[in-house]
C-alpha cells in the first residue's frame, strides 16, 4: 500500500501512474490526484481526464 506524501491518503494504481507520468517516472513517493491537482493548480477533473487520455493512448504505466 502506498500513501500520499502530502495528505497521507491511500493511493490507487491510477494515482501512482499519473504521478509517475506527470512528475517523475522514477519516483518512489507519490501524491493522490487531489494533492497533485493542487500542486499543478488544476482541477481534479483535469487529472481524471489525463488519466483517461494516458490509458487510451496505451501508456504502460496504466496497466490494470
Amino acid at each position: 500500500m502506498s500513501i500520499c506524501i502530502k495528505c497521507g491518503g491511500e493511493l490507487t494504481c491510477d494515482e501512482i501512474a499519473v504521478y509517475k507520468k506527470m512528475v517523475n517516472r522514477g519516483s518512489m513517493e507519490f501524491m493522490c490526484k487531489v494533492c497533485l491537482a493542487e500542486h499543478f493548480d488544476v482541477s481534479v477533473d483535469f487529472i481524471d481526464r489525463k488519466i483517461e487520455q494516458f490509458k487510451s493512448s496505451g501508456c504502460l504505466l496504466f496497466v490494470d
